[in-house]
């Protein structure tokens, strides 16, 4: 038996304990929410991010810019790009965000983010952490927000999944303990699962939901999951008017393709990585990961994106203007509503629909064969001018 290795664990897993330690009464002494309408002018950063991420970050912006253009011309609104959140950027400082990038974004309580790469084994970078994983670290986003609504199926899902613990806040300080046995970490805490199930309850009571579900694996991960459901349900007696239950991860997965059964359930609240697997399944409904956007809100900022990669493959093959911008324009409406702008928000959700699932006139394939990015959000902006924008969403509705 290797004492030495043992001893080095040891002592690597103290220091994570005490870098956590830190952190829950960080939270725990945070000032609160901020309040947009005291910002003057309220700041919005675009981070355009690598691979396809400037093609569809640009298209986001065009939208997002066109439905705040009398706070922009008035100064109340202000949208700026951020640099150098690139894969090249990064890898040549060695880290998941360069420090001067971290100190822009901060100056940012809103940000628009483009996908970025984060290295592999095999990839010709150096293996730095996700820019995702150290922003929402950083800016203790802490609840990943994810909508996936298709009328047409009867399905209106919306899903929190806690942002900042979990295996993922852990993921680049797993330990290869001696040759043989490598160890990574899982990290729920009772301040971080309260919050993200309080967030879940409170968004179903404000938008008349009247269920709450959430999703964990307590039967078999009995420590770190149970403490999680525990949570859950501790915080589900402030809300007697909301069914709370909660599913096995495993048979979640399956439910979600059960039609019998799917259109039942209306929030989820989930630890990061099952939210991160279901989610992506759930997209698939509304037409793929490239369709979904996605919120990260904390108490400071908040930071909306798409929920997919940089696909570089794209790029490598000049088709990067052909990728299908719908994630960033939707998560450009969920900034709009979190900003609140929710009629804008609603009206580019219904414009999105239209193009994107009902009438279809311009279709995106990812390739020549199919529309441009920009000839695609040309579509989706018509519709936003259409007086009969909402008199057409319900008409699609109807079939």
């Amino acid at each position: 038996m290797d004492h030495a290795a043992i001893r080095r664990a040891k002592e690597h897993f103290g220091r994570l304990l005490e870098t956590q330690m830190r952190r829950v009464e960080a939270v725990k002494s945070s000032p609160g929410w901020i309040d947009y309408r005291t910002l003057s002018p309220l700041k919005i950063g675009v981070l355009a991010g690598d691979g396809i991420g400037p093609f569809i970050a640009a298209q986001a912006r065009r939208v997002l810019e066109f439905l705040l253009r009398d706070e922009v011309r008035s100064g109340r609104i202000v949208i700026a790009d951020i640099e150098g959140l690139t894969i090249e950027n990064r890898a040549a400082h060695g880290c998941a965000i360069p420090p001067d990038v971290l100190e822009e974004i901060r100056k940012y309580p809103v940000t628009l983010k483009g996908p970025t790469t984060t290295p592999r084994q095999g990839d010709p970078w150096p293996n730095i952490e996700s820019s995702n994983v150290a922003m929402r670290r950083e800016l203790d986003l802490f609840a990943n927000v994810r909508p996936v609504r298709v009328p047409r199926l009867g399905i209106d899902w919306k899903f929190f999944r806690e942002n900042t613990e979990d295996l993922y806040a852990l993921g680049s300080n797993g330990l290869d303990v001696d040759a043989d046995i490598s160890i990574d970490f899982r990290l729920i805490t009772a301040t971080g699962a309260d919050r993200i199930c309080r967030l879940a309850f409170e968004d179903a009571r404000k938008n008349g939901r009247r269920r709450v579900t959430c999703v964990t694996k307590a039967n078999v991960v009995k420590t770190t999951d149970g403490r999680f459901l525990e949570s859950f349900y501790r915080v589900a007696r402030d809300y007697p008017e909301i069914d709370a239950d909660d599913w096995y991860i495993d048979i979640m997965t399956a439910k979600l393709i059960d039609e019998t059964r799917r259109r039942e359930f209306q929030v989820f609240v989930l630890p990061n990585l099952y939210g991160d697997i279901l989610t992506d399944e759930a997209a698939q409904f509304q037409g793929g990961v490239g369709t979904a956007g996605s919120a990260n809100i904390g108490q400071r900022y908040a930071m909306f994106e798409a929920i997919h990669g940089s696909a570089p493959r794209m790029v490598a093959e000049d088709r990067a203007a052909f990728a299908d911008p719908s994630s960033m324009i939707r998560a450009a409406a969920l900034l709009l509503g979190h900003i609140g702008f929710p009629r804008l928000g609603r009206d580019l959700e219904m414009a999105l629909d239209i193009a994107g699932q009902y009438e279809r006139k311009i279709v995106v394939t990812g390739r020549s064969t199919g529309a441009s990015g920009q000839a695609f959000t040309d579509y989706v902006m018509d519709w936003l001018r259409n007086p009969e924008l909402k008199d057409a969403w319900e008409a699609c509705l109807k079939g």
